[in-house]
């Protein structure tokens, strides 16, 4: 019977979710509900006969949860329904690959999606026989399953406070690396949005574009190590000096390296090769073209805009159009072709960044 079928529906959307519910009720299925990844992966071994799973959210996409799902044997046969508005061919092959079972484009339409919920869950009927006497043991379970949902709860939430805990670490770092260059952290923030929009542009994948996103407020960090006689000097440096102010990108490699987190790991590639150039005349390492971290070349472009936009002690802010000008000056020299053709393509969202998040 339908009524026997448990449903876990996984989607930081949280209409979606309450959509779903009451779609999947009206079908005559038990569902519940995570809002992320993190969630998901801790109520999953509660037991449930199909997950419906969106590929985008914050911390962990839906990739990686299909990944750690089969990877574990309490969860490897579940089957695994991708929901989302990603609807590309690289997307569902990505999706089989990691083991999902088929895959379904937002918007939903019921009746499609009772068709191939119905093919699946008929399909794990025979794997499930062995599992199916947790349910018919229901009542003596519950108390067990009640304190069972409680612990999985205060998991799922450790490990989400433990991953805002290093997100907010790394932010209170970049935010001391730029007061130090009297710089506020709505640069961060400007910079961080810039990143994320030409990472997603150039057609990197969600998780990847999140990395970036979270990774580059990282990118002058190592500004923590340079003098303040020449980090803050008003006018232009002496050769001397300027060798000094350049060593920021080794300096803030050297801080963040030996971490096995990926986010530090990124800050790491993209603090020593922001200023490499295209042409390989950029610092520390005169690196060119695809040997420069795909990191390190978005945020390049990210923060020349930026600091061409902003107010500076030794300058005014550029209007816009000049700062464009600058930057279609330098495909192909300064910057890669490809990140800069991203920028421009996506110019009105960079604009409407850089309204939303206006100097404090």
């Amino acid at each position: 019977m339908k009524g026997q079928k448990r449903i876990l529906i996984v989607d930081d959307d949280s209409r979606f979710r309450i959509l779903l519910r009451s779609m999947l009720e009206s079908l005559g299925y038990e569902s519940e509900d995570a809002r992320d990844g993190f969630e998901a992966l801790a109520k999953v071994r509660l037991g449930f006969d199909l997950v419906l799973l969106d590929i985008v959210m914050p911390g962990i996409d839906g990739f990686e949860v299909v990944r750690q799902m089969r990877e574990d044997p309490e969860t490897a046969d579940t089957p695994v329904l991708i929901m989302t508005g990603l609807g590309g061919r690289e997307d569902r092959i990505r999706s089989i690959q990691v083991g999902a079972n088929d895959f379904l484009s937002k918007p939903v339409e019921a009746v499609e999606l009772s068709v191939r919920m119905s093919f699946l869950l008929k399909m794990q009927e025979a794997q499930d026989e062995i599992k199916r006497h947790r349910f018919e043991l229901e009542a003596m379970l519950e108390k067990r399953t009640a304190t069972l949902r409680r612990s999985l709860d205060d998991m799922a939430k450790a490990q989400r406070q433990a991953h805002e805990a290093q997100l907010e670490t790394i932010h209170r770092l970049a935010v001391a690396a730029e007061f130090k260059d009297k710089e506020t952290g709505a640069h961060i923030r400007r910079m961080s949005h810039y990143c994320s929009v030409i990472a997603r542009g150039i057609g990197l994948p969600p998780s990847e574009a999140e990395v970036i996103f979270r990774a580059s407020p990282m990118h002058d960090v190592g500004k923590l190590g340079i003098p303040d006689e020449k980090l803050l000097k008003p006018g232009k440096l002496e050769a001397d000096e300027w060798k000094i102010m350049k060593q920021h990108t080794i300096i803030g490699s050297r801080i963040l390296s030996g971490s096995e987190s990926e986010l530090l790991q990124a800050g790491e590639r993209i603090a020593l090769s922001h200023h490499e150039r295209w042409d390989g005349t950029g610092y520390p390492s005169g690196i060119a073209e695809d040997e420069i971290p795909i990191g390190g070349r978005i945020c390049s472009v990210g923060d020349v805009f930026d600091a061409l936009t902003s107010k500076r002690p030794y300058k005014e802010a550029f209007p816009n159009e000049e700062a464009f000008s600058i930057l279609r000056e330098g495909r192909g020299t300064h910057f890669d072709p490809t990140v800069i053709d991203a920028f421009f393509e996506n110019v009105d969202e960079i604009e409407d960044i850089q309204k939303r998040y206006q100097e404090e």
